[in-house]
């Protein structure tokens, strides 16, 4: 793979950006001071990379979309804030992502991920590794995303919602709790259906792990007790997994309240 930098004569780019080898940049790009663009990374055609943003190595941001504005927190008050997008994340055409505000510093989204057209990413959010937002997800300031995790088109994401690692969250319904980590979600009110099966087989998890989890489930969301004895009956019943334990943790650190 070529490491020559290759920049459109109609691109504007700030001599304050700071380019990796190899950064491709299309036509009517604009490139703002105290940018990072890491080696390889692809910026797309009318794409805007704001200040104090950061794109690890093999980004890829495609035409129009616009990473790294100011927040639109009324509070905010110019605060150098900054936005970190992991690597090989793929941010697609018309994505919005913001910086920080005042109240973490800065706005994350993880590596290898793919966010579709249109998805907004508000100020203070955090994204993990492995993420698919699909097109026109709309996510509030302050969510805390895991890893693996899965959102369907045209989702509103409530500020301050919490989604566990492996969760999945079919499209069109608003998320305004806290969606456990495993778990496939659908419906309005959005509720868990079942534990995201597939999802866990493809990624390695062995077939006693699933099981041991959907029995959990079954106890938590399906016994029609109250979740505290649901967390009982599982930490007295099942085997002590780490992923039984990343559960129930979610569930009981929850601020918002946890879906169905």
């Amino acid at each position: 793979m070529s490491e020559a930098t290759v920049i459109h004569p109609t691109a504007v780019v700030d001599e304050g950006a700071e380019l990796g080898a190899g950064v491709t940049i299309g036509p009517f790009a604009v490139i703002e001071a105290e940018t990072v663009l890491g080696d390889r990374v692809r910026i797309g055609p009318h794409a805007h990379i704001a200040r104090r943003t950061t794109l690890a190595e093999e980004v890829e941001v495609f035409t129009g979309a616009a990473v790294g504005n100011i927040c639109q927190d009324l509070k905010y008050a110019g605060e150098d804030t900054t936005l970190e997008v992991g690597p090989r994340t793929v941010i697609r055409e018309f994505c919005t992502l913001h910086r920080g505000s005042a109240s973490s510093w800065k706005t994350v989204v993880g590596a290898d991920c793919l966010l579709m057209d249109y998805v907004h990413v508000a100020h203070d959010c955090v994204l993990g590794d492995h993420c698919v937002i699909a097109n026109s997800v709309q996510i509030g300031g302050h969510v805390i995303m895991g890893d693996w995790v899965i959102i369907g088109g045209s989702t509103p994401v409530h500020q301050f919602v919490h989604i566990g690692d492996h969760a999945m969250i079919g499209g069109g319904f608003r998320i305004v709790q806290d969606v456990p980590p495993y778990i496939l979600a659908a419906g309005e009110p959005l509720k868990p259906r079942s534990i995201n099966s597939i999802g866990l087989s493809r990624r390695g998890f062995e077939a006693e792990t699933i099981t041991v989890l959907k029995r959990a489930y079954r106890l938590l969301f399906r016994s029609g007790l109250r979740f505290s004895d649901g967390i009982a009956r599982v930490r007295d019943e099942l085997p002590d997994l780490p992923e039984v334990r990343h559960l129930l943790d979610f569930i009981e650190n929850s601020e918002r309240g946890i879906i169905g």
